[in-house]
């Protein structure tokens, strides 16, 4: 069966062993069918008397897993694989009787996709800070892409076994469903469109999208369905038009396949144009496939010159192919009153555009291979759970561009992307060292947004220069965290001094004295934490003076050490010396909110930020220092809220919950007898208003949102 969609709706409707049995042997009846079978009775063996929530025999859910793996490979280890994946994680079979049963390979294979599941099942206490199912999808996120990266096939039949749990979810509690379609989205969809797999990434994506978002998943059914025959006849009557033009120019071996966009990429498109459905042009698409790469152009060629062209929608992955192997040209073109989007392509194209890195164990393609160096880029040791997410989310989710170094060797970065994020693309040691950039052969800040087609650059210098307060700006995950891994070494190396400059000052001693001091305490390793902590600091200025008394009893007897604390409009400062004035350094303007250090010099003391340049010469040169703070302000302010809640069971509930995941604390609440309003009083962190206040707006009809600091402040927008 060479049609996938149809292949899937016969998948859908399988409910017996006997058909799932029947639609194996289909698929795979070029495969060797003794090794086939022998398999399949050893899976139905190991899982007799398991079900599924659906009442259906549990065994029916490898064999279909391994039914789909056999539409994207010929290798029958794999097959093997997919018919036992659950095996060793779910009867009392271990690797070892896999392994002797069918071999070395086929044990490999289940290990990593027992390891996938393992990992997540054993996965850590979330972070009470951040939502636990953000966790949960991280570790499975982090530990499936570790534990594949030594076999990219077990990421293959992963995403074939997600692909036929998204299929059968319907059998689960919706709240289940929600958890596993929100990780299918995050995790599995983003990871077969990395792998140019685009048949299983968009079924992915459609049947997350109908479990996540059911009423915006229907309106785009409703609309689909209400006008499949208006949008077909468009269609069809676009294709015979281009069918005549390409025959014309001499183009005879070719065919074009016409459909209307999936579900996901239509809803996606209305939030970012902020539109409706009937407002989206190009709803519809087609696919011009011809024999040879030169028939694409001509093809192009022939479509560009019969209807008006919308120029900003024209790329030409043929000559630049995207990170995952995709090549294709993209045009949209006006057709009446209709924009539709034409993509060309030849028949190897096509199938690696299906079938992604897939396509290559299947058929000799002439095309570009999938580049997987991304996996490589994303194992990373010691970080946390909670920033691995959201730097592994980056790289998955993001369009790319094509840039160049001056010996036009390519780099794929997202659209965003620095000279800096190309400085670590091409070598880590690169991107801490840079120092300049030149793009397209002009001097350039290493900040510029580089654009598609871009010939960069990189100067670099004899040392690290570390860029602490750019690492927001970076947008490719391996820049953000080698710059970050550069500047917590440079940071506590930094902090290490600035302590012993704090202690030596309230002291008078030499820095050799005290170091000996410290040590003699068991400080060495904590000492830094004064310039974060005040606490800390009075407690080890307590544990000094004691020791120097007790050294030293009559030189220490009459010193006061005790710090005092001074209040300068927004600093606060903690020393034992006489203090009339503080300045803001000129050199690094730091502003609120920006790690800072103070200089002390003729009872005055100097701002600087904690990485200027300016602040590192001094704090090498044992300058004296001071212990300085921001002086916190109060950001929490009371909000009056009235909203309209459905009058139904459970829904205040619900409406409770959700203020306390949005961390925001309820004064009293008022529900209304006879009608839907609720009135709440509210605290609220003023920094985070905007976002709650947005939040909030997406599920609730607010009524009114106002400040309640006074009778005179407005609504809150």
């Amino acid at each position: 069966m060479n049609n996938f969609s149809l292949f899937i709706d016969k998948i859908k409707n399988i409910h017996t062993l006997q058909e799932a049995k029947n639609t194996l042997f289909e698929v795979c009846a070029s495969f060797d069918k003794q090794k086939i079978d022998e398999a399949l009775e050893f899976s139905i063996l190991a899982h007799s008397g398991q079900y599924r929530k659906s009442g259906e025999e549990y065994v029916i859910h490898p064999i279909l897993v391994a039914s789909i793996t056999s539409f994207f490979s010929d290798n029958e280890d794999m097959i093997i694989a997919a018919l036992l994946h659950d095996v060793v994680e779910d009867t009392k079979y271990e690797f070892k009787d896999i392994f002797l049963k069918f071999g070395a390979d086929v044990a490999h294979l289940v290990e990593g996709l027992t390891k996938i599941t393992d990992i997540r099942a054993n996965s850590l206490i979330p972070s009470t800070k951040i939502d636990e199912k953000l966790a949960k999808s991280a570790l499975t996120f982090r530990n499936m892409l570790i534990s594949s990266i030594k076999d990219i096939r077990v990421l293959v039949i992963k995403l074939c076994d997600r692909l036929h749990n998204m299929l059968t979810l319907e059998a689960l509690r919706p709240d289940k469903q929600k958890r596993i379609a929100e990780e299918t989205i995050l995790v599995y969809a983003p990871i077969a469109h990395r792998l140019g797999i685009s048949t299983l990434k968009k079924y992915l994506e459609d049947l997350s999208f109908m479990y996540l978002l059911p009423s915006e998943y229907q309106k785009i059914d409703n609309f689909i369905k209400e006008n499949k025959e208006d949008l077909t006849l468009r269609l069809n009557n676009f294709i015979s038009k281009v069918e005549v033009l390409l025959s014309k120019e001499g183009i005879s071996d070719f065919e074009i396949k016409g459909r209307i966009k999936h579900y996901y990429s239509i809803y996606l498109k209305m939030q970012r144009k902020g539109i409706s459905i009937e407002e989206v042009l190009d709803l519809l698409a087609i696919r011009v496939i011809v024999r040879e790469k030169i028939e694409c152009y001509e093809s192009f060629g022939v479509i560009h010159l019969n209807f008006r062209p919308l120029i900003s929608r024209f790329k030409d992955y043929i000559a630049i192919p995207k990170e995952n192997g995709y090549q294709t040209l993209h045009t949209s073109v006006f057709d009446e009153t209709n924009v539709i989007e034409v993509q060309i392509r030849t028949y190897d194209m096509d199938k690696n555009a299906e079938f992604g890195i897939a396509a290559h164990w299947k058929y000799k393609l002439d095309t570009a291979t999938p580049n997987t160096n991304w996996l490589n880029n994303l194992t990373f040791e010691n970080e946390k759970i909670e920033d691995f997410y959201e730097l592994a989310k980056n790289d998955l989710f993001r369009e790319d561009i094509i840039v160049y170094s001056p010996k036009f060797d390519t780099f794929t970065l997202p659209v965003g992307a620095t000279a800096l994020d190309f400085a670590y693309a091409v070598h880590t040691e690169v991107g801490n060292k840079a120092k300049a950039a030149y793009v397209n052969k002009e001097k350039a800040s290493l900040l510029t947004t580089l654009k598609n087609g871009d010939i960069v650059r990189i100067v670099t210098d004899k040392k690290e220069i570390p860029r602490c307060s750019w690492i927001d700006a970076l947008k490719t995950s391996k820049a953000k965290l080698a710059a970050k891994q550069l500047c917590n070494h440079r940071i506590k190396d930094v902090e290490n001094d600035i302590a012993l400059n704090i202690l030596k000052t309230i002291f008078d001693l030499d820095i050799i004295k005290l170091k000996a001091i410290i040590k003699s305490l068991y400080l060495c390793s904590k000492i830094h934490k004064i310039v974060e902590d005040n606490n800390f600091l009075v407690d080890v200025v307590n544990k000094i003076s004691k020791r120097l008394r007790d050294k030293e009893k009559f030189k220490y007897l009459f010193k006061s050490y005790k710090l005092k604390e001074y209040l300068f409009e927004s600093i606060k400062i903690l020393s034992n010396k006489n203090i009339n004035d503080i300045e803001f350094s000129f050199c690094c303007h730091p502003k609120r909110g920006d790690e800072i250090v103070g200089f002390l010099e003729n009872k005055k003391v100097t701002i600087h930020h904690k990485l200027c340049s300016t602040a590192v010469d001094l704090i090498k040169s044992k300058s004296d220092m001071v212990y300085v703070e921001w002086i916190q302000e109060n950001t929490i302010s009371k909000y009056l809220m009235i909203v309209n809640l459905q009058n139904k069971k459970g829904e205040l509930a619900k409406f409770v919950s959700e203020l306390a995941k949005l961390d925001i604390s309820i004064d009293s609440i008022e529900l209304g007898v006879n009608s839907d309003f609720c009135k709440v009083e509210v605290e609220i962190d003023e920094k985070k208003l905007d976002k709650i206040s947005q939040k909030l707006k997406q599920t609730y009809h607010i009524i009114e949102f106002t400040s309640l600091k006074d009778a005179y402040n407005g609504k809150v927008k």
